[in-house]
C-alpha cells in the first residue's frame, strides 16, 4: 500500500545572517528540516505510488521555504498563517500542525510525519514530540536511518549516549530526525519553475476549527521569575613545600573547621 507522507518544515533565517529576528530576512527551510524533506522522497522511492506533502506554520513570507521544497520533489504544500497564531510557542505550534495533520488525514490519511529533531532558531526540539502527544501517534525521536519500512509499520534506530537503539513503530507515526540520516539533495531547474507556479492553500484558524485557548500569545508558556545563581565560596590554598607539609596543613585546616 503507498504511504502518505508529510513534512513538517519550519522558515528560519539563515545562521549566517546575523540577524536575530526574522522580521524581513529572506526564510529558508531550517537546516535539519531539510533532511526530513530528504527522507519523505526516499521513502516515496522505496513505497511505489506514495505522495509527499509538506506543512509550515509561519508568515505569508513562509511560502518561500515551502517552493523550496516542492522544487525538490515534494508534490504538494499547506501553509498554516493567521496573525492569530503569533506569539505562540512550540507546544501550541504542535496543536495547530496537528489539526492541520487530521485535516488532510480526512481526505487521505497521513501515515507518517517527519521533521527535523530540532530548528535553527529556538532549537527546543519540542514540536515533533508534541505533535505526537496532540496526535495520539506514537513517535521516534533523534531517528539516524530508517531500516525498514511496510504498508502498516516502519523500523528506525536513534543513536544513545551508550549505544544504538532499534524502535519498531506502527502507522501512523511521527518521526525527528538528525542529519545522520541522509544527504539532501539539490533541486533540479525543472523543480524550481515548477515550483514558482505551484499554488500553496493558506489555512487560518477558521479552516482548522482551532480552540483559541490552544494557541497563539495567551496559550505561550511565559517565564514569571528569573533568579542568580548562588555565588560559591573561594577556594582555600593550603600551604607546604614537600606532600607531608601540605597532607598536616591540611590535616590542620580540617580540624579547624571540625571536620576531623
Amino acid at each position: 500500500m503507498p504511504l502518505n507522507l508529510l513534512v513538517c518544515v519550519k522558515g528560519t533565517v539563515s545562521s549566517t545572517s546575523g540577524a536575530l529576528r526574522p522580521e524581513g530576512q529572506p526564510l529558508s527551510p531550517s537546516p535539519l528540516d531539510e533532511y526530513a524533506v530528504e527522507e519523505a522522497l526516499r521513502l516515496k522511492e522505496r513505497v511505489p505510488g506514495s505522495k509527499t506533502a509538506a506543512l509550515s506554520l509561519g508568515t505569508p513570507a513562509s511560502e518561500e521555504p515551502l517552493r523550496s521544497v516542492l522544487s525538490l520533489g515534494v508534490e504538494s504544500a499547506v501553509l498554516l498563517c493567521d496573525e492569530a497564531f503569533a506569539g505562540g510557542d512550540p507546544v501550541s505550534s504542535a496543536y495547530l500542525l496537528s489539526l492541520a495533520v487530521r485535516k488532510l488525514s480526512a481526505a487521505a490519511p497521513v501515515q507518517l510525519v517527519l521533521c527535523g529533531k530540532k530548528t535553527n532558531d529556538g532549537e527546543s526540539g519540542q514540536v515533533g514530540p508534541a505533535l505526537a502527544a496532540w496526535l495520539g501517534w506514537p513517535s521516534a525521536c533523534a531517528v539516524r536511518k530508517v531500516v525498514e519500512v511496510s504498508e502498516t509499520s516502519l523500523t528506525v534506530e536513534r543513536a544513545l549516549e551508550g549505544g544504538v537503539e532499534t524502535l519498531a513503530l506502527s502507522f501512523p507515526a511521527v518521526l525527528t530526525l538528525t542529519k545522520e540520516i541522509n544527504e539532501p539533495r539539490l533541486p533540479s531547474l525543472k523543480g524550481k519553475m515548477a515550483a514558482r507556479k505551484a499554488q500553496i492553500p493558506r489555512w487560518g484558524a477558521s479552516d482548522l476549527g482551532a480552540d483559541a485557548a490552544l494557541y497563539g500569545k495567551s496559550a505561550a508558556t511565559s517565564v514569571v521569575k528569573t533568579a542568580p545563581v548562588p555565588p560559591r565560596a573561594g577556594g582555600v590554598s593550603i600551604p607546604g613545600n614537600t606532600p607531608e607539609e601540605k597532607a598536616r596543613a591540611l590535616a590542620e585546616k580540617l580540624k579547624e573547621m571540625k571536620l576531623l
